[in-house]
């Protein structure tokens, strides 16, 4: 019986139906491919095409043992394939070339037990639930995955939804401390289950299953691998290195302007002012309100003499009641319900949204946002509710161009990001930004700056921020803000509020991006002349809002932010050319340092400042771990520590402990 062959430089396969497909797939890494019944796709969720000058493959079939042993070698990882006695079922290993030590493998069938570590379930012609198991180590460390809120770092038994949602972004790319990377290369909703026995990775919906891993010598090699295969950022602009004012909301133009002449009479570096929801007449309308802001394009003008630049918001929904509603849904440019009543969020009336995985609704919405926006000189965006935020999250109600939510849903925010980089690029613009509230895998290519959604203002909440910037650099998005002062419940009449935005802000000033945002109470209602309610606007939300010793704070913190343009641009290099995070574990500089893969309080701001958030209410000392083999030197005091310590440092309210690295 022959189980193996070699096709066009992979290793197939092929018993009972199944077909399985191994591959290089750039330097070191390896793509694995199955279907049941039928022929492998090309398709890929994200991977993109390799470079076949980065990889050479050796393939040997053995003929002992009845055939049922092959491998495949791709620089410093193989893939060993056994075919199980009981079921002829096949079981691949993944290794280090050169040690053979096992960095990740499949099951085993158990013998009479009759496990599959590839399941395929039937559901409908060639659509399947898929569940793929793999052995785990107890002991072992995962990291990644995106943005879940919680404050643990390693994954070990955590179980995941592999699906988006309003702070949550799912993007399925793990590092494991073993010395490995692996990547879901699958855009369905699912699970995955880091046990202590086994992983378990589930697909609801799936035509075949499709995965990539990678062997590095490094955290840093590691992540270069997957960013090269599902692509890197662009460089950052230069107003993405600054301060950035937001709150909920300014409403009109007037207001605008106020804030960016107060900062600028202040002599406040200033880089950005956003715009937020609900300056529209309607979501789906993709222009302003000329109620509220009569004479947008000097507003646009007046704020660039300012070396400040607008930013804009731009909601995916429709209402039924917009004027593009019509048009777009007999294009068919909408999201589809399968049942109920066609409403897909109710918010300030009934809304669809709009479907970026279609080209044709792509260049609509950029259509209408090039002449209400960019044709005034606006060039960043804020692309709100991109997960989307569906009433429920019924995902198996809904279907896009390119398929079933179930099937194909967590490229939304991804596609929602392309719409407008490829519009941008297409016009000339040289750099582009777009802050957006969620990422899939290969968001980091359409310039996608992911915030962290509307999280709550609270201690809990800021620490759970933390965890969030670091996993989301290791999953491959490097550009990751968070609202300063959180966005939900912060009351600017209390001093408990005023200490947690003080820390907040101290933590923005060492993040990708520093953004202050929030809906801050109290609120005030907002009534059209056509006596429609509006949406509210918050508590004022500017650094001089919450007393001298705030703003006095804050401010230093804006020029602490402007002090460090420059290194803050070479991460951004770095970022682009590498892949490499901005904000960075721990043990992704020290990965040879066993403290440093345990801590989740600390981070490196690029390779040379260490941070460590004062993120306890009433703290005013925290213990800082310093790293070995580098020394250290307080960025406050002067003084100097040797690493592979924890220290005792002060910590009021004004300060924040970071430390250079002196080597």
């Amino acid at each position: 019986m022959t189980f193996f062959s070699k096709e066009r430089d992979a290793l197939v396969f092929r018993y009972n139906g199944e077909t399985v497909r191994i591959e290089a797939w750039n330097k070191d890494s390896l793509r694995v491919r199955s279907v049941m019944v039928g022929e492998i796709s090309d398709y890929s969720a994200a991977l993109l095409e390799p470079d076949a000058t980065q990889h050479k493959i050796s393939i040997s079939i053995s003929n002992a043992n009845d055939g049922r042993n092959a491998k495949i070698e791709n620089g410093r990882i193989t893939a060993e394939c056994f075919v199980q006695p009981w079921g002829d079922a096949l079981r691949i290993s993944f290794k280090e070339t050169d040690t053979g030590k096992v960095l990740l493998e499949e099951i085993t069938n158990g013998g009479a037990l009759a496990k599959r570590a590839r399941y395929f379930k039937h559901i409908s012609d060639n659509v399947y639930k898929l569940k793929v198991r793999f052995e785990s180590k107890p002991d072992e460390k995962l990291f990644g995955m995106g943005q879940y809120q919680q404050e643990r770092m390693n994954l070990k038994g955590c179980n995941l939804e592999l699906a988006h949602r309003n702070s949550q972004a799912s993007v399925p790319f793990l590092l494991s401390d073993n010395g490995y990377g692996f990547f879901w290369n699958n855009a369905a909703v699912g699970e995955v289950h880091f046990g202590l026995d086994t992983t378990e990775w589930v697909a609801e919906e799936t035509n075949q299953m499709d995965y990539w891993i990678t062997a590095g010598e490094s955290p840093a090699d590691i992540v270069y691998n997957y960013t090269g295969v599902t692509g890197r950022a662009p460089m950052m602009p230069e107003y993405g290195l600054g301060y950035w004012q937001c709150k909920l909301r300014y409403y009109n133009q007037e207001q605008v302007l106020d804030i960016a002449r107060e900062y600028h009479k202040r002599n406040i570096k200033l880089d950005v002012i956003v715009i937020d929801y609900y300056h529209w007449p309607r979501c789906g309308d993709w222009r302003f309100d000329p109620e509220y802001f009569p004479n947008p394009k000097s507003m646009v003008e007046e704020l660039k003499e300012m070396g400040i630049q607008c930013m804009v918001s731009i909601w995916p929904q429709v209402d039924i009641r917009s004027e593009n509603f019509e048009e777009m849904k007999q294009q068919g440019l909408l999201v589809r319900s399968h049942s109920g009543v066609d409403v897909q969020m109710v918010f300030h009336g009934d809304n669809l949204f709009m479907d970026p995985t279609n080209p044709a609704t792509r260049k609509y919405v950029w259509d209408k946002c090039k002449k209400n926006y960019y044709d005034l000189g606006i060039r960043t965006f804020w692309l709100d509710e991109a997960e989307p935020e569906f009433t429920g999250y019924d995902y198996e109600n809904y279907q896009y161009h390119a398929g079933s939510v179930l099937k194909i849903g967590n490229i939304y925010p991804r596609e929602y990001a392309r719409a407008f980089y490829e519009g941008q690029k297409q016009l000339g613009q040289e750099s582009v930004v777009n802050l957006i509230r969620c990422a899939w895998a290969g968001s980091q290519r359409y310039g996608a700056l992911v915030w962290s959604g509307d999280i709550m203002s609270t201690w809990e909440d800021f620490r759970k921020q933390i965890v969030a910037g670091l996993q989301m650099g290791i999953a491959g998005i490097p550009w990751w803000t968070t609202d300063i002062g959180g966005f939900h419940g912060g009351d600017v009449r209390t001093e408990e509020f005023r200490e947690l935005l003080i820390r907040w802000f101290q933590f923005g000033c060492y993040c990708p991006v520093m953004r202050m945002h929030g809906s801050r109470v109290p609120h005030e209602d907002i009534i059209n002349k056509a006596g429609e309610v509006r949406e509210v606007t918050g508590a004022d939300n500017e650094i001089w809002s919450f007393g001298q010793e705030a703003y006095e704070i804050m401010k230093h913190f804006i020029e602490v932010r402007e002090s460090m343009r420059d290194y803050s641009r070479s991460l951004m290099e770095e970022a682009s050319s590498s892949g490499t995070p901005v904000i960075r574990a721990l043990f992704y500089e020290f990965p040879q340092d066993e403290k440093a893969w345990t801590i989740t309080d600390e981070y490196m701001y690029g390779p040379k400042i260490l941070v460590a958030p004062v993120c306890h209410q009433g703290q005013v000392k925290r213990k800082v771990y310093l790293p070995a083999e580098s020394s250290w030197e307080d960025s406050f005091s002067g003084e100097e520590y040797s690493g592979g310590q924890e220290i005792m440092v002060d910590a009021p309210l004004e300060r924040i402990p970071v430390f250079n690295r002196k080597k």
